[in-house]
């Protein structure tokens, strides 16, 4: 079969059944098929083949998936929150072969130490999980060989564009105010500081998602007729015998790539799994699947009317994600000096490809850190918030608190601002305290869900102030930099009449002595308002099916086995119990990679940690 988006009559039984064609999905199904080629494997992605289309394979237009119109993306509607101004928050995910790593920003980040040893979860420490990180790259960058992987089908590079003095201007900005350069922020230690940073592009500047890497190769080989891959299609439930035992799948196509007549179906067909089942459909999309197969609350399952398979009330809790702003500001930047003219639509991605080509693999992004507080700051962000600071992260120097990366473009419509150049400031928190939810409210995939992103909810405000502080922090960082111009204002708070922070616009760089803004309570209030008005999503939902003892709300154990059911694994970022320091995709990938050594191991098999694919069986 290869790739389509038409099961052929007669594969109606497979081995292995994986539902989600995204990092982790592809991962598994790549690995197990080099390894066996007798071994039939079957993918089913909800999205089209990802095979060259243009904004998945140069970088720079990776903005155009966000856009409304967008098929390459999934946006699931959030519950409207008092939290979030009485907004009802979209969060999108990868909705395309590939998933996130077809769509994503790229930029590589690598979760802490302290993250995976949070899992507290046997063959999921951060030194037996750093085999599995160095086996799926091959790095381009700096910091210390033993630290990552050189022979992987990821390749880790800048492709060879960076705007060095803009680069070099954020950083000493940064150090200005205590945060140096760190050679390596990857290396699952350093921490407090900012990095040159790489991404997910080859060197010749095409993105390096999970699908072209791992996947495509091998169909394209000729030699793998054991590996399917079916898009278009949406698993919509797990099938289960008398015996608990996951015996295949019920699939439908996706109606987006449907013509909308009278004669069109949404025909509901099954395919049989002789070994295994794999969930691999994302932190929204496996606890839906779960529940509409009938494993999740009963009280959940009650009212959606779905008979009860087994009582796991697990699934679909303890949401997470990281809670992002972007920051806007005026600059002296030149027009090579950003992405601004090919993400406005200025320049078209043709007329890019020939006069400026080495700027279409460019992601934007040169410079990310990951950043702590200090202790005086800890202690003005009030008694609750030290509390929190005190018990969560001052004993532990590898924790940062927030995630921030310079941007260099106008993230947002490019109509609401004047033609220009600018940088945007990005902040998102690394262990938000909020959690959330996302369930069923009926048996099938066109029903609505009750999706609470649990944004800015937790007790005593905790994520709010991390916000409040990483806005200041960001503001002033960009303030001492030579390119600084002033603020965008709609991308700011709405200052008081008379306000010392109120946003400006400069002929040229502060020079001197550079003082600190100075904020009121009412500036204070004005902030706290914004945050609500625009904080959101960073797309790395993870959580909804945590591995953890089953009495501590855990819905898969070490090995990755749904509990209370047989021939059932979920291998994606619905998984990790705890959230990670860094942009999520390369904890999809390595949960991929984990996966797929597990069950591996359980089928007799052998996989190397060098990390080269087989294209070709003997």
């Amino acid at each position: 079969m290869g790739i389509s988006n038409r099961l052929p009559d007669g594969l109606d039984e497979v081995d292995i059944i994986i539902a989600g064609g995204g990092s982790a999905g592809c991962i598994v199904a790549a690995r197990l098929a080099s390894a066996d080629p007798s071994l039939s494997i079957l993918l089913i992605e909800g999205g089209t083949n990802n095979w060259n289309v243009p904004n998945v394979v140069h970088p720079a237009l990776f903005g155009e998936h966000l856009l409304p119109a967008s098929k390459t993306a999934i946006f699931y509607q959030g519950n409207q929150s008092l939290h979030l101004a009485n907004r009802k928050p979209i969060v999108p995910a990868g909705g395309i072969l590939g998933g996130g790593s077809s769509i994503n920003v790229m930029l590589y980040s690598r979760a802490q130490r302290p993250d995976f040893d949070s899992w507290k979860t046997p063959g999921w420490s951060a030194d037996e999980i750093l085999p599995f990180l160095k086996k799926l790259e091959t790095y381009h960058g700096h910091g210390k060989p033993e630290h990552h992987g050189f022979h992987g089908p990821i390749h880790i590079s800048d492709a060879g564009f960076r705007v060095k003095n803009v680069e070099e201007d954020c950083l000493r900005a940064a150090q200005s105010l205590g945060y140096p350069e760190i050679q390596d922020l990857q290396n699952l230690d350093d921490t407090n500081g900012f990095e040159r940073a790489y991404q997910y592009v080859s060197l010749d500047g095409r993105r390096q998602d999970a699908a072209h890497t791992f996947l495509h190769p091998l169909l394209q080989s000729g030699k793998h007729s054991n590996l399917h891959v079916l898009t278009e299609h949406k698993v919509v439930r797990v099938l289960f015998d008398d015996n608990k035992q996951a015996s295949g799948v019920e699939f439908t196509p996706n109606p987006d790539y449907q013509i909308a007549t009278p004669l069109s179906q949404h025909q509901k067909k099954s395919v049989k799994a002789r070994k295994l089942v794999v969930l691999s459909s994302g932190a929204c999309g496996s606890p839906l699947i779960l529940e509409r197969s009938g494993v999740g609350s009963k009280e959940v399952l009650d009212k959606a009317g779905v008979p009860l398979v087994e009582d796991l009330p697990g699934v679909g809790s303890s949401y997470q994600d990281h809670h992002l702003t972007f920051i806007p500001y005026l600059t002296s930047l030149e027009p090579h000096e950003t992405s601004d003219s090919i993400m406005s639509g200025r320049v078209s991605i043709r007329e890019a490809l020939k006069t400026i080509p080495k700027q279409v693999g460019w992601n934007t992004i040169d410079v990310a850190g990951k950043l702590r507080p200090t202790e005086a700051e800890v202690a003005a962000l009030g008694p609750e918030f030290k509390a929190a600071w005190d018990k969560d992260f001052r004993d532990q120097p590898g924790r940062p608190m927030m995630l921030m990366a310079f941007i260099n473009a106008y993230i947002g419509d490019p109509t609401s601002v004047p033609v220009g150049q600018y940088m945007t400031f990005a902040s998102y928190t690394a262990y938000p305290y909020s959690r959330g939810h996302i369930h069923i409210t009926g048996p099938e995939i066109s029903d609505p869900i009750d999706f609470d992103v649990g944004f800015f909810a937790d007790e005593g405000e905790i994520d709010l102030k991390q916000h409040m502080w990483a806005y200041k922090k960001g503001r002033e960082i960009t303030r001492r930099t030579k390119f600084y111009r002033g603020e965008v204002p709609h991308g700011h708070p709405r200052y008081p009449e008379g306000s010392k922070a109120a946003c400006v616009k400069l002929d040229a760089p502060l020079e001197g002595e550079i003082k600190d803004v100075e904020y009121s309570p009412e500036d204070d209030a004005a902030i706290e308002q914004h945050l609500r008005e625009v904080v959101n999503t960073t797309w790395h939902s993870l959580g909804t099916n945590k591995m953890a003892p089953r009495e501590k709300m855990g819905v898969v154990d070490k090995d990755l086995n749904v509990y209370g059911v047989k021939g059932l694994k979920i291998v994606d970022l619905s998984i990790p119990p705890e959230n990670v320091a860094a942009n999520t995709n390369n904890t999809a990938l390595v949960i991929g990679e984990k996966g797929a050594d597990i069950i591996a191991r359980e089928l007799g098999l052998s996989l190397p940690l060098s990390g080269e694919l087989v294209y070709e069986n003997n």
